[in-house]
C-alpha cells in the first residue's frame, strides 16, 4: 500500500524537478549511494518494489509499514494546491447540512408553537441547541482524532451522524401522527389534552435528538475541511465552505417561503414535513458525494491512537487541559465568539417569528376575536413571510461570500509548508512569479484585512438590531435582517479561516519533523512493525508526544464550538426570562418581546467587535519568508526581537508573500481540472 505523506528535507526529488542549494548536496550523496546499491545488485527496482515482508526495513528515508506492507514516501499530495473544483466538492457536504439546519432555523419555532408550546418555554427547548454544540462537538472531535479507519478518521462520523439526522427529522415531522396512532390504539382520543401533551414531549425529544446528530456532523464536516485542505488554502477553503453553506441556506429557505403542499404533496400534507424530507435528500446527497469523491489522509500513518482514560470526568479534564493549551489565534477568535453568539442565537432562532409578528400585527388589531383555525391560518402565512425575510438574508450572505473575498488583502493563504524548503514543483512558480497583475489581484483594498472586515461587520449587526425594537414594517424589518446578512457570512468565514489556517500550518511542520523522526538513520531495528501494524519506534515516538501533546483539529474545533454554544445557554435563558416578562399571549396584539431580545444581543456583538479589534493579523509565514527576514535583520539582535519578528502584522509582512498569496487566492478560484 502506498501512502502520500511530507517529503522530508534531504529526501529523493523526482526526475526533472530542481533542489533547492540548501539541499542539493544531500540529494547528490543519496543518489551516489543508491547508484552503488543498484550496481551491487541491491537496489530498489521494480521487482524489489513489490515484496511486502514485514522483515524488510524500509529501503530509504520516508518509508515505512503499515500492516506489513511497505509504504514508499511521495510528495505529499495534501500540500498541493488545490482546484475551484476540489474545494467545492470538500465542502459541498456543509450545504446539505445547512439545509437542514435552515429548517429547523426558519420553521422549527413556529411548528412548536403550532403545537401548543409557549414561548417561554419554546427558548428552554432550544437550549438543546447549544447544550449538544457544548459537549456532543469536543467528544466527536476527540473520538475522530482517535479513529484510524483506514478510509479516514472523518468519514465515519460524517455517514453516522447524517443517518441520524436523517431519522430525526422525519421523526419530528411526523411526531403528531405518530404519537395520536400509537395512542389511538388505547382509545385515546387524538383531540385530547392529554395526546396534545404527549405530542409535546415526543417533539421536544426528537429536537434534542436532531440537535445532538446534527452537531455530530458539523463537527466530522469541520475537521473534515481542514484536514484535507491544503495549509496555504485554509482561508480559501472557508471561503468556498461559506458560499456553499449561502447556497444551502437560499435552498432552505426558498422551499420555506414556496407552498409544498400544493407542488410537492407527496412529501406531506404540511408545509413542515416537506422541508424535513428536502432537507434528509439534500444531506444525505452532499455527505455521500464528499464521502466517495474527497480522499482523507491514511490515518494509521499518525501511529496509534492516544490511550486516553474512559468516563465523564477525564473527557472534561482533558478539555480544560486542551483549552489551557490552545494556539493562541484560537484561543483569540473563541474570546470573540463567546460574545458574539449571545447576540447571533436570537437573530437565528426567532428572526421569522419577528417578521411575522410584524405581519399579524394589523389583522389582529382589526378583528381581535379570531377563531383558533383563522389564526393558524395567519400565523402560517405570517411565517411564510418571515421565511421570506431569511431568504433575502441568505442571498446577501451569499452574495457576501462570493464577492468579498475579491476585496480583502489575503493574509492567511501563503506558501504550502512543504513547498517552503524547495520540495514541490509548485515551489518555482511560486518563487519566481513575477508578471503584471491580474485582474483579481487589482480589487484586492490594501489593508482591508480579514480581520477587519470581521469587526465592521459586527458593528453592523448592532446597529441592525437596535433598530429592529422601533421597526413596525415588515419590508424595513425585511431590509434589517437582510443587512445582517453580510455579518453571517464573515462569521462563516473569517473565524474559521483563522483558526484553520493555523491549526492546518502546525500540523503540516508535525508531519514534517514525524517524517524525520521516522527515519532508518535512527535505528533499523527500532522501526520494525508489530503485528497491530505499528512499530516500536511508533510506540517510542508517542510516549515522546505524551510529554509534549499537542491536540489535533478534532478537539480543537470542538473546543472552538464550545466557544460558539456555551453563550447560546446563557443567550437561552436570558431569552426565556424576558419572553416571561414581556410576552403577551398568542393572538394578542403588541407582543415586541422578540425584537427586545433581538436589541440586547447586538450589544454583546458590539462588545464581540472590540475583541477582534485586539486580535492582530498575523498571517502565516513561509520558511523562505523568515529567512529572509532573519537575514535583513542585524546579527545581534536578540532572540526576543527575532521572535517578534515571527508575529508581523499584514502591513509588515515581506512583498514576496504577499505576492505568493494572491497568486494562491487566484489558483483557488481558477482552474476546471479537479
Amino acid at each position: 500500500m502506498t501512502s502520500s505523506s511530507a517529503e522530508s528535507p534531504g529526501c529523493e526529488r523526482p526526475s526533472g524537478e530542481e533542489s533547492k542549494p540548501a539541499s542539493k548536496a544531500g540529494n547528490l550523496s543519496r543518489n551516489a549511494s543508491i547508484e552503488q546499491e543498484r550496481e551491487s545488485g541491491h537496489g530498489h527496482g521494480p521487482e524489489r518494489d513489490t515484496e511486502q515482508s514485514p522483515l524488510l526495513s524500509p529501503a530509504r528515508e520516508g518509508d515505512g509499514f503499515i500492516n506489513g506492507h511497505t509504504v514508499r514516501e511521495q510528495v505529499d499530495e495534501y500540500q498541493t494546491t488545490k482546484s475551484v473544483w476540489y474545494l467545492i466538492l470538500l465542502t459541498i457536504s456543509i450545504g446539505g447540512l445547512q439545509i437542514a439546519w435552515s429548517v429547523e432555523l426558519s420553521n422549527g419555532s413556529p411548528y412548536l408553537l403550532s403545537l401548543g408550546l409557549s414561548k417561554s418555554l419554546m427558548a428552554l427547548v432550544w437550549i438543546a441547541g447549544p447544550l449538544s454544540g457544548t459537549l456532543v462537538q469536543p467528544y466527536v472531535g476527540m473520538l475522530s482524532d482517535n479513529c484510524r479507519v483506514p478510509w479516514g478518521k472523518r468519514k465515519p462520523f460524517m455517514l453516522g451522524g447524517a443517518a441520524a439526522t436523517i431519522v430525526s427529522l422525519m421523526f419530528l415531522a411526523w411526531t403528531k401522527e405518530i404519537v395520536s396512532g400509537f395512542l389511538g390504539i388505547f382509545g385515546a382520543d387524538p383531540a385530547s389534552e392529554g395526546v396534545k401533551v404527549c405530542v409535546i414531549v415526543v417533539a421536544v425529544l426528537w429536537v434534542y435528538i436532531l440537535d445532538f446528530a446534527i452537531n455530530t456532523v458539523q463537527a466530522a464536516i469541520r475537521a473534515f475541511i481542514l484536514d484535507c485542505a491544503p495549509p496555504h488554502q485554509q482561508e480559501a477553503a472557508n471561503a468556498m465552505a461559506s458560499r456553499i453553506v449561502g447556497v444551502g441556506n437560499i435552498i432552505g429557505y426558498v422551499a420555506g417561503y414556496a407552498d409544498l403542499p400544493g407542488l410537492f404533496w407527496w412529501l406531506g400534507n404540511t408545509q413542515f414535513k416537506g422541508l424535513c424530507a428536502i432537507a434528509s435528500f439534500a444531506l444525505f446527497g452532499t455527505v455521500v458525494l464528499s464521502c466517495l469523491v474527497i480522499r482523507e489522509r491514511d490515518p494509521r500513518l499518525e501511529g496509534p491512537p492516544a490511550k486516553d482514560k474512559a468516563g465523564v470526568l477525564s473527557f472534561f479534564r482533558k478539555i480544560f487541559t486542551s483549552i489551557k493549551r490552545l494556539p493562541p489565534q484560537t484561543k483569540k477568535v473563541c474570546e470573540v465568539q463567546f460574545c458574539a453568539w449571545i447576540g447571533f442565537f436570537p437573530m437565528l432562532f426567532y428572526t421569522s417569528s419577528y417578521i411575522g409578528e410584524i405581519y399579524a400585527e394589523p389583522f389582529l388589531e382589526e378583528n381581535p376575536n379570531m377563531t383558533p383555525e383563522q389564526l393558524h391560518d395567519l400565523y402560517e402565512e405570517a411565517t411564510r413571510i418571515g421565511t421570506f425575510a431569511l431568504l433575502i438574508f441568505a442571498i446577501t450572505s451569499l452574495a457576501t461570500n462570493v464577492f468579498l473575498p475579491f476585496f480583502i488583502a489575503p493574509t492567511y493563504d501563503s506558501q504550502p509548508v512543504a513547498e517552503a524548503a524547495g520540495s514541490g514543483e509548485d515551489t518555482a512558480s511560486f518563487n519566481d512569479y513575477d508578471g503584471p497583475k491580474s485582474w483579481l489581484e487589482r480589487l484586492v483594498i490594501p489593508g482591508f484585512t480579514l480581520r477587519r472586515a470581521w469587526m465592521y461587520s459586527q458593528i453592523l449587526f448592532f446597529g441592525a438590531m437596535i433598530c429592529t425594537v422601533f421597526v413596525r414594517s415588515v419590508e424595513v424589518a425585511t431590509v434589517l435582517i437582510g443587512l445582517v446578512g453580510i455579518t453571517w457570512a464573515l462569521t462563516l468565514w473569517a473565524p474559521w479561516a483563522i483558526i484553520s489556517a493555523e491549526i492546518s500550518h502546525r500540523d503540516a511542520l508535525l508531519r514534517s519533523q514525524r517524517q524525520l523522526s521516522l527515519s532508518p538513520n535512527r535505528g533499523a531495528v527500532g522501526n520494525a512493525p508489530s503485528l497491530d501494524g505499528y512499530s516500536d519506534h511508533d510506540r517510542d515516538i508517542d510516549s515522546q508526544d505524551d510529554a509534549e501533546e499537542t491536540d489535533q483539529a478534532g478537539v480543537i474545533l470542538g473546543i472552538h464550538n464550545m466557544a460558539i454554544a456555551a453563550p447560546q445557554i446563557i443567550a437561552t435563558v436570558a431569552s426565556s426570562i424576558l419572553f416571561r416578562i414581556f410576552q403577551k399571549p398568542r393572538g394578542t396584539p403588541g407582543d415586541h418581546s422578540i425584537a427586545i431580545v433581538m436589541a440586547l444581543g447586538g450589544v454583546a456583538v458590539l462588545v464581540s467587535a472590540w475583541f477582534i479589534h485586539c486580535i492582530r493579523d498575523e498571517p502565516v509565514v513561509s520558511s523562505d519568508d523568515m529567512v529572509s527576514v532573519e537575514e535583513a535583520e542585524p546579527a545581534d539582535r536578540s532572540s526576543r526581537s527575532r521572535s517578534h519578528s515571527r508575529s508581523r502584522s499584514y502591513e509588515q509582512l515581506p512583498r514576496a508573500s504577499l505576492e505568493r498569496a494572491n497568486l494562491v487566492r487566484n489558483t483557488s478560484f481558477g482552474g476546471a481540472e479537479y
